[in-house]
């Protein structure tokens, strides 16, 4: 004879997939979407990442471990992006000066 299904087989869905985070993102320097592309290098003496553009050809490098992400990688250039330009005043010029 056989046997009976029960209803718990149905509701029984299959575990939710981790998203996946980008990859290639916005240059800080000279705004091209994709362009910055994070590499992580564990197999190095002390482990390290860089994020460098492809287009404007600037770099970044840190210290990585095993939880680095290429997101940690790009978030870390913009922080320290910031803080080199906690001090700087930007200069406009003024609408007189603009048509000279």
């Amino acid at each position: 004879m056989g046997k009976r299904k029960s209803r718990t087989s149905k509701l029984m869905a299959e575990p939710k997939k981790k998203p996946k985070l980008d990859t290639d993102f916005t240059c800080p320097f000279c705004n091209h979407p994709g362009a910055v592309q994070c590499d992580i290098f564990f197999k190095a003496r002390r482990p390290f990442a860089v994020a460098s553009c492809s287009v404007c050809k600037e770099t970044y490098a840190t210290k990585a471990n095993a939880l680095t992400e290429p997101i940690d990688v790009y978030s870390e250039w913009i922080d320290s992006c910031e803080e080199a330009n906690e001090g700087v005043v930007v200069r406009r010029p003024r609408l007189g000066e603009a048509r000279n």
